[in-house]
């Protein structure tokens, strides 16, 4: 699988955009550089190139590293997106690899597909991850702590319930936006499931939570 990152190097410098790659570079605040390939692009290329490839474990980790390696944002989304279509391969052994990627070159579109579509199926898949996830919630990288906020998010009625409500105490108070957000986003999607339960919780600790996190928790339940 490794073999194949300087063909999707080249094909996607090739596909570039610099208008494309000046409008993505500052929609990110001009954190990353980009090629200036758009997702949908990005993705059809990554499959021509990749195909069906079956990675290892191992293998799997080791392109996502040389996708990380590389200037270009999209090759970070690259290994990100691989590494979600291959999550259900990760074992528990795998999760300090993940927490990496994780924290290089960290911003929200990275983070939150490893949240949700990686670190989230594999804490779902070996439950006792759960308790590495309230060692992350508590982290001081704030990307760690959201991927913790955001692994359930897709868990619907196998949400632990108990879980999520002592990660939003933990991280009431939390000044960061990005925090703030992620609070706001899995309280929001876990309404879908339990309303009522959502309502209470926010009710409980209105007093500490910010106005944003009550917004986007509270959105479709009426305020």
């Amino acid at each position: 699988m490794i073999d194949r990152v300087p063909e999707l190097h080249v094909t996607l410098l090739e596909a570039g955009d610099p208008d494309n790659a000046a409008q993505m570079a500052a929609y990110m605040k001009d954190h990353f550089p980009f090629a200036g390939v758009k997702t949908p692009e990005r993705r059809a290329i990554a499959k021509e190139v990749l195909g069906r490839t079956r990675p290892s474990p191992d293998e799997l980790l080791e392109f996502a590293e040389a996708c990380w390696a590389l200037p270009e944002r999209e090759m970070q989304m690259v290994g990100a997106d691989e590494l979600r279509r291959h999550a259900r391969i990760l074992t528990p052994d795998h999760l300090p690899a993940v927490r990496r990627f994780v924290v290089d070159k960290a911003w929200w579109d990275s983070v939150d597909v490893l949240a949700i579509h990686v670190v989230g199926p594999m804490v779902r898949d070996h439950r006792e991850l759960g308790a590495e996830m309230d060692r992350w919630i508590d982290d001081p990288d704030l990307w760690v702590a959201r991927t913790a906020i955001l692994h359930q998010l897709l868990w619907k009625h196998e949400t632990d319930t108990d879980r999520l409500a002592d990660h939003v105490d933990r991280r009431a108070d939390d000044t960061e936006f990005f925090i703030r957000k992620a609070l706001g986003w899995a309280l929001r999607q876990y309404a879908r499931t339990d309303p009522g339960w959502v309502a209470a919780l926010v009710d409980q600790h209105r007093h500490r939570l910010s106005g944003l996190t009550i917004r986007e928790a509270t959105k479709h339940l009426g305020g």
